[in-house]
């Protein structure tokens, strides 16, 4: 499958070689060529994430300013190539936190011990972090000082454990002295809206995060209440749930891996202008060299919750040379070479008495010579609200088998 794989800075040096197969000579220089003409163009363009040549394929992606590039003699389904590189991009960031150059040649040889075991004559084999653990263990400051005393060696580090779990994602021998589990469902609202606060398109891209310090080897049946918005929607989940389980019942089974881990992921249609928490009503007027521009906010459907880290931004003519704003709450900006208004307003609270509904108020002024005005403008908004999905989903139940755990608390 993967013949070669390279992990480059964003000049084209190469920091990480590894052949699994015969070398291919030029392939970065191919990728390097093909880069610099697409920066070229004009405007400059992004390089495509596949770039297929005569002799062989070149994969690619682009996180933390560094480039990790395959190379495969053969066509291969591109997805999995890519699915395998953002995997190897967070399981570095599991092992070391970061990853940069100078983090990659600090930690060259457990770089490598991971490419040795994440493919198998360049399949991909073990990519479980828990697992990978127990085969290559993390650097550690006490390893890292014993190695730089011993002269390089590998002489005090951990050794591996020698024994593998019967589950890929799981390690066994997990021991916590309090055994706790924490979930989050977090959601991304994208919505289109008119004028009049219709809505052209919604969407809730949500995801349930979880946090495992359990010990032994748990198995959890996780119920949520309105699961019946996931039917008919797209859901993608970790591999440690059992798929034909939640086709049967609505439920999540699975046994969790050690700490952090996204559990699912799901994509919500969202109909009805309601269902958003919050309202926007902008006023824009423009006569020949002046205008006028009333924004206001409002939170709704939000459960009582505070709407936080709420901000506006808006591209304004470019007739418009100057603005005069007054803004109740925040603080407002006009880029004049940009031309972007952007209002930070923070939080919102629902007492409309105390702290008022958050206005923005202004006045443009426009050039002598003003060009042909536009009459419709889009305006961008970013908010957060704690302990509140769009799409109404909500943990139930979760259910713990096969370990007497003792429960303390509910959260």
């Amino acid at each position: 499958m993967i013949g070669s794989l390279f992990i480059l800075d964003k000049s084209g040096k190469i920091i990480i070689e590894k052949h699994w197969r015969a070398a291919v000579p030029g392939a970065v220089a191919e990728f390097v060529r093909v880069s610099q003409q697409q920066y070229a163009n004009d405007p400059p363009t992004e390089v495509p994430p596949i770039i297929a040549t005569e002799d062989y394929f070149l994969h690619h992606i682009l996180r933390s300013d560094l480039v990790f590039l395959t190379v495969t003699a053969e066509e291969v389904a591109p997805l999995s190539v890519l699915h395998f590189l953002h995997r190897l991009v967070d399981l570095l960031l599991d092992y070391f936190g970061a990853v940069t150059e100078g983090i990659l040649k600090e930690n060259f040889v457990i770089v490598y011990e991971l490419l040795e075991e994440l493919l198998d004559y360049g399949v991909p084999y073990i990519t479980e972090p828990n697992i990978l653990k127990d085969v290559v263990p993390p650097p550690s400051l006490l390893s890292t000082v014993i190695n730089a005393v011993s002269l390089g060696t590998n002489f005090g580090t951990k050794l591996p454990s020698g024994s593998l779990s019967s589950i890929p994602w799981r390690s066994s021998g997990i021991k916590y002295t309090n055994n706790e589990i924490f979930f989050d469902i977090v959601e991304t609202v994208d919505a289109i809206l008119d004028r009049n606060n219709n809505v052209i398109t919604a969407e809730a891209q949500g995801e349930v995060l979880c946090n495992s310090r359990l010990s032994g080897m748990p198995d959890l049946i996780l119920s949520l209440l309105n699961h019946r918005l996931l039917d008919n929607t797209m859901t993608s989940f970790h591999p440690c749930v059992r798929y034909h389980r939640f086709e049967k019942d609505r439920v999540l089974s699975f046994v969790p891996p050690d700490g952090q881990f996204k559990l699912m992921d799901y994509n919500v249609n969202l109909n009805s202008s309601n269902i958003l928490p919050i309202l926007i009503k902008p006023t824009i007027r423009i006569a020949k060299r002046t205008g006028k521009i009333d924004i206001t906010f409002q939170p709704r459907s939000t459960g009582g919750k505070v709407v936080e880290n709420a901000s506006m931004s808006m591209k304004l003519p470019k007739a418009v040379a100057s603005v005069k704003l007054n803004a109740n709450t925040g603080q407002c900006t006009f880029d004049q070479v940009t031309k972007e208004l952007r209002w930070t307003i923070g939080k919102i609270s629902t007492d409309y008495s105390v702290a008022g509904v958050p206005s923005l108020s202004g006045t443009m002024y426009l050039d002598s010579d003003p060009d042909p005005i536009q009459n419709l403008y889009t305006i961008f908004v970013d908010f957060k609200v704690n302990m509140f999905t769009a799409s109404g989903l909500k943990i139930d139940t979760l259910q713990v088998h096969h370990e007497p755990y003792k429960p303390f608390k509910v959260r």
